[in-house]
């Protein structure tokens, strides 16, 4: 049975994904910033933006406070936690849960590269010697 709580952290789509980088990046947002930073790259109606924010805030990606009546989105949680749950999320769908089979595939197809291997294995030794 699919876990409900992880069903938020799929399908992002592209603009839902660029308005969430900026986000990240610059911290708590109104709509009207978001639609400026985007608009070199896309001509964005107001109420498309406002309508994207709030899908997001539904799939929980995003929360809003109030500046006088304007709306200020920000974060729920930072990019590298979102990340950690998207890739859970392939490794249990496709990998069957291990995490193993996932960096193996991804040695074998050249994703991780020796100096990537190598501070993996930092991290790993740094981790037992705290829990050691």
């Amino acid at each position: 049975m699919p876990n409900t709580q992880d069903a938020r952290f799929r399908n992002l789509g592209e603009l839902e994904q660029a308005i969430m980088e900026f986000v990240w990046s610059k911290g708590p947002s109104s709509a009207e910033a978001c639609r400026e930073a985007l608009a070199p790259r896309r001509i964005l109606k107001d109420s498309t933006v406002r309508t994207v924010l709030r899908r997001l805030e539904r799939k929980g990606f995003l929360t809003h406070t109030l500046n006088g009546r304007t709306y200020i989105y920000g974060a729920v949680e930072p990019r590298q936690n979102v990340a950690v749950r998207a890739v859970r999320h392939i490794i249990d769908r496709f990998c069957g849960g291990s995490v193993e089979q996932l960096l193996t595939g991804m040695v074998d197809n050249r994703v991780l590269g020796r100096k990537e291997l190598e501070l993996l294995e930092r991290k790993i030794a740094q981790s037992k010697e705290r829990k050691g």
